[in-house]
């Protein structure tokens, strides 16, 4: 939960087709409510979409601010982890290990577990569009409630993408490299306050994700990061989709 204090809105720089732009610009028809969605399937994919999970949850902590204080909720973000699992995201806090949904490879089951969520914002990988055969009634489901579609790549650029998000400070970059490079405690961190990190089940997490990938695909992963890196801070872009186009790109597997 250490989100709650290490972002803010004002440390991100949101343009959408070059312009300055706002979360309402961004999330249209913006709500306390929203739920965001990652589907990831490459190893530590969703590193690409980091400024967008950031930026969400800055949004979703000023939507009512008693969330940073009385309340102290963890942000309704969700990863999808698509045909298995790809790497722990759990820094961002996708927690409790929940927020991290395993389906396996079959575009059904993906949406079915995006719909049970009840996903309201989802962010894809950018694939070739192939619109797979999903349950009855389940696409109406989604088109009734998912408000904004993204395009997505690993690396954090995508191609003719008309969102940027630009990191305007280094602590925009703690996650990033937390996912990259996961502190592996061997007991909890002592705090009157309870979040992640002073879980037992957090650390468990961290150690049974460990296997997801090799260290040759971290190490690839951590390359794509520091090659958009300038001065510290990454500037990643997106392009905007409708609903969908997101569900024809999310689960086709091409590249």
């Amino acid at each position: 939960m250490h989100t709650i204090a290490l972002l803010r809105p004002d440390m991100f720089e949101v343009t959408i087709d070059h312009a300055q732009a706002s979360i309402d610009a961004l999330f249209p028809g913006w709500n306390a409510l929203d739920r965001l969605g990652v589907v990831i399937d490459e190893p530590l994919g969703g590193l690409g979409a980091s400024h967008l999970i950031q930026f969400f949850i800055t949004a979703f902590y000023e939507a009512r601010p008693r969330r940073r204080g009385e309340l102290t909720v963890y942000p309704e973000i969700y990863a999808f982890h698509y045909g298995r699992p790809w790497g722990t995201h759990a820094a961002f806090d996708f927690w409790p290990a929940r927020r991290e949904v395993m389906v396996p490879g079959d575009p059904k089951e993906l949406l079915d577990a995006i719909n049970d969520r009840g996903i309201t914002r989802l962010a894809v990988p950018d694939r070739a569009e192939a619109l797979p055969e999903f349950r009855p009634k389940e696409v109406d489901h989604a088109l009734d409630r998912i408000a904004s579609g993204f395009a997505y790549h690993a690396c954090g650029r995508v191609r003719d993408g008309d969102v940027t998000i630009r990191g305007m400070e280094k602590r925009t970059e703690v996650n990033p490299g937390r996912v990259l490079r996961p502190v592996y405690l061997d007991r909890p961190v002592v705090s009157d306050k309870s979040f992640k990190e002073t879980d037992t089940a957090y650390i468990k997490w961290l150690k049974l994700r460990a296997a997801d990938i090799t260290p040759a695909q971290n190490a690839q992963a951590l390359k794509r990061r520091e090659a958009i890196l300038c001065d510290g801070v990454a500037s990643e872009t997106y392009r905007r989709i409708d609903v969908m186009e997101a569900l024809a790109r999310m689960a086709s597997g091409e590249r």
